[in-house]
């Protein structure tokens, strides 16, 4: 059994999504002590910026007339979707930044889909838990709500072009206990973080009783 476990956010040490993602990760371990776990953190080693838009035009070029950069990118490309493709759980660690997903984690979708194709369930079948953390609060009601452009890209990638049997574990108001002016939702920040926790060790044991 293979576990593929993604994480991107850029403070490893205080990731609200890690910890969702931590919680799940635990549940699937503990079920298969023998189970190997494939780790890629956008976070801290980063995909080369310019890697997607050699992989692109490499694919459009004779291979005897590649450059070295676009071999090495439709290398890069082809190993990322083979990470992806054999895993049996996904574990998904993708926090919201200024409105939306972050340009590394974009990058790692795009040369996902540069090594496998547009159109490749790579997930399909596969129980995939998304854990995602928001700093503010976007639902209904909210003053910023539907300014989420982050989850529902995820949702479209991970469900919809990749097939994963997805679960969406999502916290917000992840920046109400120390940010001034947003003392009166702590309380519902602190719910929303319990239940998150929750949700994620009921996530990670159904991620390992697949």
């Amino acid at each position: 059994m293979n576990l593929f476990r993604l994480d991107a956010s850029i403070l490893p040490g205080t990731s609200a999504s890690a910890e969702i993602a931590d919680i799940a990760e635990a549940e699937w371990t503990a079920a298969h002590p023998e189970g190997t776990v494939t780790r890629r953190h956008l976070g801290t080693d980063a995909l080369p910026g310019d890697a997607w838009a050699l992989a692109t035009t490499g694919a459009f070029t004779a291979e005897a007339d590649r450059s070295p950069g676009q071999l090495d990118a439709l290398a890069l490309a082809a190993t990322l979707a083979e990470e992806l493709q054999n895993a049996d759980a996904a574990i998904l660690a993708v926090p919201l930044y200024n409105y939306g997903v972050s340009q590394h984690f974009k990058t790692w979708v795009d040369l996902v889909i540069a090594g496998a194709g547009p159109t490749t369930p790579l997930l399909k079948g596969t129980p995939t838990v998304l854990a995602t953390a928001l700093g503010g609060g976007y639902g209904p009601g909210a003053p910023r709500a539907g300014w989420d452009h982050s989850t529902p890209y995820l949702e479209r990638v991970l469900a919809d072009i990749w097939e994963g049997e997805l679960t969406v574990i999502k916290r917000e108001l992840t920046l109400a206990a120390t940010t001034p002016g947003m003392e009166e939702l702590r309380d519902l920040a602190q719910e929303q973080h319990t239940a998150a926790l929750a949700a994620a060790r009921d996530a990670g044991k159904a991620l390992a009783g697949n």
